[in-house]
């Protein structure tokens, strides 16, 4: 089988097969919104569109379950777009390319979307059914999760009846999540000064490649390379070793919620350094790789390009050296009261030189998330002192709280008790260090009691993103019993 909507389930698959032709990236929804739109009308369900753009859709009980607690059903319609350097696809214009592979459904090159669109495709298939009992459903299909939450941070009060409300957006089949973590922008400038290239120099371009990347929250705690911070060590061992190297471009990571799987770097080094910087480099990369035992595929190359524009000014440049080393990067501290779980960390997502203003910057940009609001805000303001110190502007920006976890929540008691039925286990309860848009969605909606869900999904946010085709099938099946066992109402 080729065709992914023929997988089973059909009613799930066949959406989201239909997801994967319209282009969805963050901060770009607007042909999946009219898609989806257009889908509600055409079943006649009440559909509407609230100031922000989010997709509001109800749908009446079915026969006999009228006397049901409403429920609500929420996912994003956005994905990040992520793809391979030697990828040539444009998000804004081109389809996803799906394909199966073994027991999984992956993309070509790129993203897949699988974050969120298996949880859209879970909503819309249960909105389309005609042969599925359900209480009263209220659907909440919001933007831009993936680059500002911005949906669920503008969603107002007063579009919904329900006090129950099913998160479809987590990515481990058999575990339930009832908190999550917080997270703020970390954004810096370095202004510096272009300079003729030196006479006599040689121009390289230093290239970061095949790292694994993946989710800046989900896999933080993994250990894996940030393409960033080994392009900026790479450059530093060449400068104690050729004093007279310059930086001339730097382009490193490229969303702030993906852990950076590329760098790409010009510098300049005297023509008669050209033999010691390959060995700096060479020396410098097999240390790295021996470090990095979990990057079979890093791959670190130096050659030769064409003499850029300018360089920057030594004393920028050496302060952006160690401003980049000072950066935290990774977990900065693991929880004492949840085993396994990251507290806090920074993403040292993008790194990159560019014209603004009528001069020249480096721009970068850092992700910081905590299961603490207070710590979240006092990592950040350590990430962006590294940046101050250097002479950088810093900022923390578009801060989101996270998601306090109510472990007497009826709503949970209810799906261990499904889960517990169906698989004779009960399911693992979770806290994830990530954001969800539960945290923001609960100050419109205080009386919302939620539960993340969602089938087995691997390297979100990155190329190699993966869903389980047998999870989809037993998320699916969970779901239709989590909807069919909604209580009466009090």
């Amino acid at each position: 089988m080729s065709n992914i909507a023929e997988l089973n389930p059909v009613p799930l698959w066949k959406h989201f097969a239909k997801l994967c032709e319209i282009p969805r990236p963050s901060k770009h929804e607007e042909k999946v919104v009219a898609y989806i739109v257009d889908f509600a009308r055409q079943r006649g369900l009440d559909v509407q569109l609230d100031k922000i753009g989010n997709i509001i859709i109800k749908k009446p009980a079915s026969p006999g379950m009228e006397d049901r607690q409403t429920l609500a059903l929420q996912s994003h319609v956005d994905m990040v777009p992520q793809k391979n350097a030697d990828s040539d696809h444009d998000f804004l214009t081109d389809p996803i390319r799906p394909q199966i592979d073994g027991d999984w459904v992956t993309a070509t090159g790129t993203t897949l979307g699988a974050d969120n669109g298996i949880g859209v495709a879970a909503i819309l298939g249960l909105l389309e059914s005609t042969d599925i009992p359900h209480p009263a459903l209220e659907a909440l299909l919001t933007i831009d999760e993936e680059a500002g939450m911005t949906g669920a941070k503008h969603l107002q009060p007063g579009y919904f009846a329900a006090d129950l409300l099913l998160n479809l957006d987590t990515e481990d089949e058999g575990e339930l999540y009832v908190g999550c973590a917080g997270g703020v922008d970390v954004n810096a400038q370095l202004p510096y000064s272009a300079e003729p290239v030196p006479a006599d120099h040689s121009a390289f371009k230093l290239s970061v490649r095949g790292l694994r990347g993946g989710h800046s929250g989900l896999d933080i705690d993994k250990g894996r390379g940030n393409a960033n911070k080994i392009a900026n060590r790479i450059i530093d061992a060449a400068l104690a070793e050729i004093p007279q190297l310059r930086i001339a471009a730097l382009d490193g990571g490229s969303l702030r919620n993906a852990i950076p799987r590329e760098s790409f770097s010009t510098v300049t080094v005297p023509a008669d350094a050209t033999a010691r910087l390959q060995e700096v480099v060479a020396s410098e990369s097999a240390a790295i790789k021996r470090e990095l035992d979990n990057e079979a595929k890093l791959d670190i190359a130096l050659e030769a390009t064409a003499a850029p524009a300018s360089v920057m000014d030594s004393d920028s440049q050496r302060k952006l050296i160690l401003a980049l080393r000072a950066c935290p990067s990774g977990v900065e501290r693991m929880s004492t009261a949840l085993e396994g779980i990251a507290d806090t960390s920074n993403n040292l997502a993008r790194v990159v030189t560019e014209e603004a203003d009528g001069g020249q910057r480096v721009r970068i940009q850092c992700l910081v998330r905590s299961l603490s609001d207070t710590a979240r805000d006092q990592h950040g303001r350590n990430v962006a002192a590294a940046f101050e110190l250097a002479g950088a502007a810093a900022s923390l920006d578009n801060a989101y709280p996270g998601w306090t976890p109510n472990m007497q929540s009826p709503l949970l008691a209810l799906m261990k008790d499904v889960y517990k039925d169906m698989e004779g286990e009960e399911p693992r309860v979770k806290i994830i260090h990530a954001g969800l848009e539960c945290g923001l969605l609960a100050k419109p909606y205080p009386n919302w009691d939620m539960v993340s869900f969602g089938p087995t999904i691997r390297r979100a946010h990155s190329p190699e993103e993966r869903v389980h085709i047998e999870s989809v099938g037993n998320f699916w099946a969970y779901f239709l019993k989590v909807v069919q066992a909604i209580p009466a109402r009090a």
